[in-house]
Formats: C-alpha cells, sequence, structure tokens
C-alpha cells in the first residue's frame, strides 16, 4: 500500500480534533512524506486496526521516533505489529502514552525514560504578555519563533519559544532559556507570545513537559494551561530477542 493509503486506512483511529491525540495526528498525517513509514494491522487493510508510525527527526540522527496506536483489547495484535514495526535490534525513540508501558517494556530494552505530562491551554486564563524586547523570527524549517535576544550580545538568543510540530488544530511550543538569564520571566514572554500567535491563527497550543521539571511546569501554568490528564512515554529503546 502506499503512504497516502496507509493513512487513509488509519484515519479513524485517530481524532483531529482531540489534544490527547494531537502528537500521534502529526506524525501520522502532517510529518514530511519522505521521512515518514506507516506499519499498519492487519496488512493492506483498508480500514486498519492499528499502526506505528516511524519518523525520521532531527531529534536523533540514527534513531526514528516512534509514535503507534494499538489493537484496542487485542494483546496479540499489538505484540504482532510492534514486532513487524521494528524488527529485533531496531533502535528507536518511543513516544506513546503510558498505558502501552506493560507491552513496551516486554519489547525493548529502555536506556532512558521520561513521562512528559500534555498541557492543554485554558483559553480563559490566557492573558497575553506585553514586552518590547520579544521579536519574532523564523526557525531553519520556516515555522515560527519568537525571541528575546542577550542585553548584552544581540548575536545571542537569552529565551526563544519554537514549535516542535503543528497540524490545522494544534501547535506543540517548546522553550529554551539561556541559564544565565533565567528569573527574569523572559522564558514567560516569549511563550505568551508563540501562545497569541497560535490562538490568532486558530490552533490550540499543547505544552508537553518532563513531570520532575518543576520550573518548566510552573512556565507552563502561568501562561494559562492546564494539565490534560494525559502522560505519555518517552523512551530512548532498542528492540530485544523474545527468544
Amino acid at each position: 500500500m502506499t503512504l497516502i493509503k496507509k493513512r487513509q486506512s488509519i484515519r479513524p483511529l485517530l481524532n483531529e480534533q482531540e489534544p490527547f491525540d494531537a502528537p500521534a495526528v502529526y506524525y501520522a498525517f502532517y510529518h514530511p512524506d519522505a521521512k515518514t513509514h506507516l506499519v499498519t494491522h492487519p496488512i493492506g487493510a483498508n480500514r486498519a486496526t492499528g499502526y506505528v508510525a516511524i519518523s525520521r527527526t532531527g531529534m536523533d540522527l540514527f534513531r526514528p521516533l516512534v509514535t503507534m496506536k494499538l489493537p484496542q483489547n487485542d494483546l496479540d495484535a499489538g505484540l504482532e505489529l510492534i514486532t513487524r514495526a521494528l524488527p529485533e535490534g531496531s533502535s528507536a525513540i518511543l513516544y506513546a502514552p503510558t498505558t502501552y508501558g506493560p507491552l513496551l517494556h516486554v519489547l525493548f530494552d529502555i536506556q532512558a525514560n521520561e513521562q512528559y505530562r500534555l498541557m492543554v491551554l485554558d483559553h480563559n486564563r490566557f492573558e497575553p504578555i506585553i514586552n518590547v524586547l520579544v521579536t519574532q523570527a523564523s526557525s531553519p524549517d520556516g515555522l515560527p519563533r519568537f525571541v528575546i535576544r542577550s542585553p548584552q550580545d544581540e548575536d545571542q538568543v537569552a529565551a526563544a519559544a519554537g514549535l516542535n510540530w503543528q497540524t490545522p488544530n494544534f501547535a506543540e511550543i517548546s522553550v529554551t532559556t539561556s541559564p544565565g538569564q533565567r528569573r527574569q520571566g523572559w522564558g514567560r514572554s516569549v511563550v505568551a507570545a508563540m501562545v497569541h500567535y497560535q490562538l490568532e491563527n486558530g490552533r490550540t497550543p499543547l505544552y508537553v513537559v518532563d513531570e520532575q521539571n518543576q520550573a518548566s511546569l510552573r512556565l507552563a501554568e502561568s501562561v494559562g494551561f492546564r494539565d490534560s490528564g494525559e502522560r505519555l512515554i518517552f523512551a530512548a529503546a532498542t528492540r530485544k530477542s523474545l527468544i
């Protein structure tokens, strides 16, 4: 099957209006075609019951990012699908709901494992922040970026908010702040600028953060993000032999 037909076969599995599905929707439907490989279950079905998406990203040159939607209430089908998509010895970065954790630990040696919290903007809590230091720029892939440059050196970025990805409905915001420029509210300012931009363009902003990163959690909450309740595994892993 072509990539187009595979995407058509898995479309009923994902809700493009649902924030819980938004990361999977991006990698299944909107990630560049040349960097996307879909494995569906059953093979060749016009309407799949599950899939694995293998996406090459700039995150890691050697390990693809792997997202998935496994067949419901069918452990054997999930095992078959993953083992077909990722042969023994395959290295990958797994990005999946924590409910898949027990199965993934059976099939993979996990070298690094983080649990992420998916946060969704609460429109009623968001208030724009006016900061004249914030300027709009573009990232190398053409996506918008909002930055504050260092007062000491304009060639240095003190704080920046960018996008990990965006779809017609959602956008996942990322933020970095130079260690020497923290505790000045600049991270909050650039995130608020990006939130405002995305709202103006009809998208709901999302923020995905490591559960252990309390500073990032506080920043997100101060801008108006709320906990969606969804938890995601983010793990560097290698498919192990089951023999």
